[in-house]
């Protein structure tokens, strides 16, 4: 049985990938420093797993190296990051020191580990790094013009990434994806927000006038996608991970009242409320996922009608995960420096 490494692995994606890996037979190894937006409910039915492994352990501890060494690992998949733009905002030092810093200690590590183990390191970041794409799409060859302290941090742990890879000839891959959406997101988000506040009879924010356009792909898709790298994708290079559909803010919520009212009577103080906008706030997000797709045959397999379903009812059935949650972080407004 392999064995892989998450970092990260209580949060959203991270949970979501170790689903499938350990669907598909691989021994899982959770590292986590359990902050606020890790969850356990996100991993309770592996608990008592022959399959999985949890370490309470920060990215930027020494001791990554050592965890390396013991459980010889045929891939590591770093998701450990700070994720929230609105978070960046009013504490950008948090965000140098987990997804620049943290980084940095992971690639040391690994630096020394892959030299006597075969072994691959897959970096996931963000199409917020290319910034404002107003017009096309962004490919991989497009330059980085971060406009957040979050989007700059992960940029930064980008190229620290292909750092190595050129100079100390590492393999690690680095994949970009675009905003994702599913079960186990953490309520600081605006599609499971707007979920939370749809259950809980409240207002639907929305910053502006909610014409901010993303492009949104369904994590189980994604998760998909970044094993499909680690079996098949080349050494040093990027790969764009987007399902090529855009929406603005106001669709999304929009799309989500419809749903949502097909599956419960919704409350009558449910309605969309316009919100003053976070500083910075870029226009439009929109990657070119055209390499992954042909490099490596891969593509989307939910629509955005399915997967927002699949979401709310997931969020429907599990009411506890809130309960693990503090509720300060799930209602607090915060990027507004």
């Amino acid at each position: 049985m392999k064995k892989i490494i998450v970092t990260g692995g209580l949060g959203f994606i991270g949970s979501n990938l170790l689903d499938l890996l350990i669907s598909k037979n691989y021994y899982v190894i959770n590292i986590d420093k359990a902050t606020y937006s890790s969850n356990f409910y996100n991993t309770k039915e592996y608990k008592n797993s022959k399959k999985y492994k949890f370490i309470k352990c920060d990215i930027r501890d020494k001791k990554i190296k050592r965890i390396l060494e013991r459980y010889k690992p045929a891939a590591v998949f770093n998701l450990a990051a700070e994720t929230h733009v609105d978070r960046s905002i009013d504490s950008p030092k948090n965000f140098i020191q987990s997804n620049i810093v943290g980084i940095f200690n992971l690639l040391e590590c690994f630096k020394e580990y892959s030299k006597k183990y075969k072994s691959k390191l897959i970096h996931i970041s963000t199409d917020e790094v290319y910034g404002d794409i107003l017009t096309g799409r962004s490919s991989e060859k497009y330059p980085y013009k971060p406009s957040s302290p979050y989007a700059a941090s992960k940029a930064a742990s980008d190229h620290l990434v292909y750092s190595y890879v050129r100079t100390f000839k590492i393999p690690a891959i680095v994949t970009n994806c675009s905003n994702n959406y599913g079960p186990k997101q953490h309520p600081e988000k605006l599609v499971p927000k707007l979920i939370y506040n749809i259950l809980n009879n409240k207002p639907l924010p929305i910053y502006g006038k909610g014409t901010n356009s993303r492009e949104w792909i369904y994590v189980k898709d994604h998760c998909e996608a970044l094993l499909k790298v680690f079996n098949k994708g080349k050494i040093g290079e990027f790969y764009n991970i987007g399902s090529g559909k855009n929406l603005s803010n106001l669709q999304v919520s929009k799309e989500l009242l419809d749903v949502s009212k097909s599956l419960i009577k919704i409350g009558k103080k449910v309605k969309i409320l316009f919100i003053k906008d976070r500083p910075g706030h870029d226009i439009r997000y929109a990657l070119n996922s055209n390499k992954i797709k042909n490099k490596l045959n891969w593509k989307p397999r939910t629509n955005f009608r399915q997967g927002i379903k699949l979401t709310f009812d997931w969020y429907l059935k599990n009411k506890k995960y809130y309960k693990y949650l503090s509720k300060k972080d799930i209602i607090k407004r915060l990027g507004t420096k």
